[in-house]
């Protein structure tokens, strides 16, 4: 008898299917609905765990937002195992009638009935994540920081969609604004929003909410002038992923204010944003797994109350880590509902 298995791809373009199979459909981002409902099942696995939320399930809702495709097929018994090879290259986990959740081999990852996943079961991940993974581990033992096994590799290339290098722009104008502005509070001679808008005109079209209401108070909390001005470690990530800095330096001090500003007004607006270029994907996502490890770190040490190892600046790097998240679209989410778990 036929079991009906939907097959859950993080791979924007899996492979066509090569065993015996009847389609029953294919879902993705375009289909109305599919991301309302990939969330609901993250929502329901969720209250599933109650107060008992596992690595597991938690590495099972994470695979299902990075999901760019859903494909439900019909399968004979006997031909069930022929799945395996095509669910590893479309990384996919596989949901069964039963209502467990499987991995490409089979084994189950969650099953509502039981209390622990199989242990030789295993989340997938493509092989440039994996790989990606391994050397940041490698590069970073030779530091002396050792992060935990059990991290995961970040999204793969044929996982991921950037933004685009113009909306990359736009929001390294709004970043620049509220740094100096804040900058300019910290120093006691604050720059009027008016001169800044004057100045920069469509910075203050690409603003979020957050830097609004931050930019229109004369006089805001300390707090927030603080983390408005750490924003400018946002905004050289950025323009770094634009090639206008040659290298991503190792996060042991913030990076160099007077250079990142200068590169900010080294060209009109306008023109920054028609010339744009994004850096090949495979060097953001190096970035990304590597600031990944030493966030880990970082809060790691400071949980632990000891010194950082090889002097790594928590600060850069969570503003590194919001910049990359934001860039490679974690969770869809926009600038200022961004998080930044480790």
């Amino acid at each position: 008898m036929p079991v009906e298995i939907f097959a859950y791809c993080t791979h924007r373009d899996p492979p066509e299917p090569q065993f015996p199979h009847e389609p029953v459909f294919v879902r993705d981002e375009s289909t109305p609905g599919f991301v309302e409902h990939l969330m609901g099942l993250v929502q329901d696995l969720f209250e599933s765990q109650q107060d008992q939320f596992s690595q597991t399930v938690y590495a099972i809702c994470r695979h299902l937002q990075r999901t760019n495709m859903l494909v439900a097929m019909k399968v004979d018994g006997e031909h069930i195992e022929a799945i395996a090879p095509w669910a590893w290259q479309a990384n996919a986990i596989l949901f069964l009638p039963d209502r467990s959740i499987r991995d490409p081999n089979g084994a189950v990852l969650y099953d509502p009935a039981a209390v622990q996943p199989d242990p030789n079961a295993q989340l997938p991940f493509l092989p440039d994540a994996r790989q990606r993974k391994a050397q940041a581990e490698i590069e970073l033992r030779n530091r002396l920081i050792d992060t935990p096994e059990a991290l995961p590799p970040v999204v793969s290339e044929f996982e991921v969609t950037l933004r685009s290098a113009d909306e990359v722009v736009w929001r390294m104008l709004a970043l620049f604004v509220v740094a100096v502005r804040a900058e300019s509070l910290s120093s006691g001679k604050p720059i009027p929003v008016a001169a800044l808008r004057e100045k920069s005109p469509l910075a203050f079209q690409s603003l979020t909410s957050w830097e609004t209401t931050f930019l229109e108070n004369e006089s805001p909390p300390e707090a927030d002038v603080s983390a408005a001005g750490w924003r400018y470690e946002a905004l050289a990530l950025l323009q770094w992923s634009l090639g206008m800095h040659s290298e991503l330096a190792f996060p042991d001090a913030i990076c160099d204010v007077p250079e990142v500003a200068r590169q900010m007004i080294a060209m009109p607006a306008r023109q920054m944003i028609e010339s744009a270029a994004l850096r090949p994907t495979g060097e953001i996502l190096d970035a990304l797994d590597m600031n990944f490890r030493l966030l880990w770190a970082a809060r790691d040490a400071a949980t632990r109350q000891t010194e950082p190892p090889a002097g790594i600046e928590g600060g850069v790097i969570a503003e590194r880590q919001h910049a990359l998240n934001w860039l490679t679209r974690f969770e869809n989410a926009e600038w200022d509902e961004v998080d930044i778990p480790s």
